[in-house]
């Protein structure tokens, strides 16, 4: 499909710079045919005891990191681990970083081993395997994207806004940002209606901030994420589905890591690898019910997916919709609450 389908005009103003306070006071637009406005807190009202909420466990790490290679400043953007010393990176300006050049994050060191193509470089810390977590915290940034890093710094507050209740999971460099919408107020009410919750990881990479640099969908490359689905999750998720409930994912990361370990009927597997699954419209999906997830932005992959989940004419009315509304955008935005297109 040609990727300008998939553009719209986004106001500046529209960009959130801070998410909600409290979180849970975000708004949510409810595409299930039609449109409804709700708010965040209103979950409940939309699901059942039968249902299944599943949300995405990973943690955001400092992965960004500044330093120098020699008297060159250069800034490095984790986004995959092949182990916990050696990580897949976006380097700027990637020139400064040539193989086996040393680059000094203000006392951590890191040699660059690998060169890939469009900025990416594979750098290992000269650190034990088990530091690589403190000796991020202690030298990296949060890594906050690009349309929020461009217009304000990051600052202490990011640490909480920019991590979900339900991080356990070292290894994200973005957020699951439908996930930073939850509450612990929010999330009694899910358990007083009975909705049961489960979790899934996967890191998130910064290769979700990219840009499609090509014409066609079919051209476009995504960078694989790291995912785990535990056996017990699997099972608990295939036993709702038999019992008639909905399986609720929480964010499009939950939904393409589902997707990714289940097979053509529906069944999901234990899961431990990585994906790159490219989801756009036509895509068949096997295990999702009702996708939460925030407003993304133009030409994105994100949009695609959700293009292909609710339907393209209905998205993008939703986001017109959204627009018009003064809903807030992006990762520290509004959300949304979608249901399938109605001829799936």
């Amino acid at each position: 499909m040609n990727v300008d389908l998939f553009d719209f005009d986004l106001p500046k103003e529209n960009i959130a710079l801070r998410p909600a306070e409290p979180r849970d006071t975000a708004r949510m637009l409810v595409v299930d045919g039609g449109l409804q406005h709700a708010a965040v807190l209103d979950l409940a009202n939309f699901l059942t005891d039968k249902d299944l909420l599943i949300f995405n466990d990973t943690r955001v790490i400092p992965g960004r990191l500044y330093g120098k290679r020699g008297e060159a400043k250069v800034e490095v953007t984790l986004h995959k681990r092949d182990s916990n010393t050696v990580w897949c990176v976006f380097a700027k300006p990637a020139k400064k970083c040539r193989l086996g050049d040393i680059l000094d994050f203000t006392g951590l060191e890191a040699e660059v081993i690998a060169i890939g193509d469009d900025g990416e470089r594979t750098i290992q810390f000269n650190v034990e395997d088990t530091a690589i977590w403190d000796a991020l915290k202690g030298h990296g940034t949060m890594p906050l994207p690009p349309y929020i890093a461009s217009q304000r710094a990051v600052d202490e507050k990011d640490n909480k806004d920019y991590q979900t209740v339900f991080a356990s999971e070292d290894g994200a460099v973005a957020a699951p940002t439908a996930g930073l919408h939850f509450t612990n107020r929010m999330l009694d009410a899910l358990a007083k209606k009975g909705v049961q919750t489960a979790a899934v990881t996967l890191h998130v990479g910064a290769g979700t901030f990219l840009p499609i640099k090509v014409d066609d969908t079919r051209d476009h490359k995504m960078h694989s994420e790291i995912g785990e689905i535990t056996k017990e999750t699997a099972d608990l998720i295939n036993k709702t589905r038999q019992n008639g409930g909905r399986i609720v994912s929480v964010g499009t990361t939950s939904l393409r890591l589902l997707e990714s370990a289940a097979d053509d009927m529906g069944f999901v597997h234990p899961f431990k690898d990585d994906t790159n699954i490219f989801i756009t419209p036509g895509y068949k999906f096997k295990t999702v019910d009702i996708l939460m997830t925030n407003f993304h932005l133009p030409k994105s992959t994100l949009f695609m997916l959700v293009s292909a989940f609710a339907g393209m004419d209905v998205m993008k009315n939703a986001y017109l919709e959204a627009i018009r509304e003064s809903y807030r955008f992006y990762s520290y935005g509004d959300s949304s609450l979608l249901f399938p297109k109605k001829d799936s």
